[in-house]
């Protein structure tokens, strides 16, 4: 089957769409000493925002999947969209780190609503190739995180951090414009049919070959959010950077990110989501095993950056390539199937906060080796792949 055509524009929008979860968590990151400050509570709770945000974002995946699959995809986007709007817009607002919370849940529920039903969306256009597909909408989505941050602190040298979520509310105004306009509408085969949640749920944690490609969704996000929960103390506070140069170096790493994201599209259709993976891998063992022995030997800010950029370069290569896969073995589930792993991928990610908290030491060495640890929970998930395939190959 030959790839069908897509629009540039298309691909933008879905991008632009996802991408309001890379900027409700990234965007904010400069001004939570600031915050902390104003609501009259510890820096702590503003951090466990995050986790809050990831939890809740992953858990209401779990009741957005299937809907999408059952019901269709634009009206959940559109209703998710409008959500994440008004969330921000109270957010704003808000005086109290209670609110505050409350409020940021709101905003993860929305934004979880408008984003699985992308890669759904992708998989129906990009059929086989959807790994490229996928590459392509993560390399543009990837210009969130790299700005967010430099947005943020921008926002916060002109006015206060109230107006980081004004900007945030205007961003999702503008994308409900352009989804109302040209999003489309892509529903079941038999459109009709009634949600049902286990079924989906049960055809997803039945299917064997999947199962490691998931567990290796949960480690290589685990990885991902332990370097963006750990990143403002480490940079900020033990190396002493400003916040504005803390944006500069954050967006340096993402660059690393859309890097990897262009060499896949490229490459991934020759070479196979499965080498790209492995590929990715090894990089990662490299680069995460050096980051650990550079922070061992307390050595100075450029040997951990200069070792963070390949690392996050090879967990998108893993996360991507992986996502490609999942979804290629579900064409009538897509959506239950990107709640699954997006339900594991966040909630594995809102346990960086409370164990880089636990092992707090205020050195960079425990949040290089909990990536170390998510990078061999990778490689664990690889060997099982490969033992199984000798098994069945006897």
């Amino acid at each position: 089957m030959t790839e069908k055509p897509l629009s540039p524009w298309l691909i933008l929008l879905l991008a632009a769409m996802i991408a309001t979860t890379p900027l409700a968590v990234d965007m904010y990151l400069p001004a939570m000493p600031a915050m902390a400050q104003d609501m009259s509570t510890h820096i702590g709770s503003v951090q466990q925002s995050l986790s809050i945000f990831l939890a809740a974002y992953g858990a209401s995946m779990l009741l957005f999947g299937p809907l999408a699959d059952a019901l269709g995809r634009r009206p959940l986007a559109l209703f998710g969209l409008s959500g994440f709007a008004l969330a921000s817009l109270a957010l704003s607002q808000v005086d109290s780190i209670e609110w505050f919370l409350t409020w940021r849940t709101v905003q993860a529920l929305s934004g979880a609503a408008s984003s699985v039903v992308v890669p759904g969306i992708i998989r129906y256009l990009y059929r086989e190739h959807t790994a490229k597909g996928m590459s392509y909408m993560s390399m543009i989505m990837m210009l969130a995180p790299l700005l967010a941050p430099a947005m943020g602190s921008a926002i916060m040298w002109l006015s206060s951090w109230h107006f980081i979520f004004i900007a945030q509310a205007i961003y999702a105004g503008l994308i409900i414009v352009f989804a109302w306009r040209f999003l489309p509408e892509i529903k079941a085969k038999d459109s009709s049919r009634r949600v049902n949640f286990l079924q989906g749920y049960r055809t997803v944690f039945a299917h064997h070959s999947a199962r490691p490609l998931i567990i290796t969704i949960m480690f290589s996000s685990f990885a991902f959010f332990c370097f963006l929960t750990a990143m403002p103390f480490i940079y900020i506070k033990y190396f002493g950077v400003s916040e504005q140069h803390f944006g500069i170096l954050f967006g340096m790493n993402v660059m690393m990110l859309m890097l990897a994201n262009f060499i896949n599209s490229r490459v991934v259709s020759r070479l196979g989501s499965p080498r790209m993976l492995r590929i990715g891998l090894g990089i990662a063992l490299i680069s995460a095993s050096l980051l650990c022995l550079f922070n061992y030997l307390n050595m100075s800010l450029w040997y951990t950056v200069l070792t963070v950029g390949p690392l996050m370069a090879s967990l998108g290569l893993i996360s991507t390539n992986t996502d490609a896969m999942i979804i290629m073995k579900f064409p009538d589930h897509s959506g239950t199937a990107t709640a699954v792993t997006g339900t594991l991928r966040f909630g594995s990610g809102a346990l960086a906060g409370p164990l880089l908290a636990w092992l707090y030491t205020g050195t960079a060495l425990p949040f290089s080796l909990l990536m170390l640890g998510g990078v061999l929970g990778v490689l664990c998930c690889q060997i099982w792949i490969f033992v199984r395939r000798a098994q069945a190959a006897e």
